[in-house]
């Protein structure tokens, strides 16, 4: 009978934490910052953008509200590939607790939103 118990108590310790560790990331753990390189690129100020996973676990498939994104200068589709109005960050590649930097050129800042992602702990 006490096998029993501690057998079932340990089944639902588990359970309890896998599920946390499910629920501790959300897209809230994407983090995009961005500043001016300094760089002019036809007319237009570079920026450099930087996405980092500050989640424990990875988050793949990492999608970006890009919609009205413009810029002068090419992007390698590698760190940020453009399709209509959403964005895949890395190739929809985990992040792990790193970072995807990438520079864009154009007048102002544009605000890149996480949408939805992969999370898997």
């Amino acid at each position: 009978m006490t096998n029993s118990i501690i057998k079932i108590f340990n089944i639902i310790l588990f359970l309890a934490l896998v599920s946390k560790g499910y629920s501790q990331c959300s897209l809230h753990d994407i983090h995009i910052s961005q500043k001016q390189t300094g760089a002019t690129i036809h007319g237009k100020k570079e920026w450099s953008v930087t996405i980092a996973n500050w989640c424990s676990c990875y988050q793949s498939n990492v999608m970006l509200n890009c919609k009205g994104f413009q810029s002068v200068e090419p992007i390698d589709p590698q760190f940020l590939k453009i399709s209509g109005n959403v964005c895949l960050v890395s190739n929809g590649q985990p992040l792990f607790r790193g970072v995807t930097v990438f520079n864009y050129a154009w007048d102002k800042p544009f605000p890149f939103i996480p949408i939805s992602s992969k999370i898997t702990c």
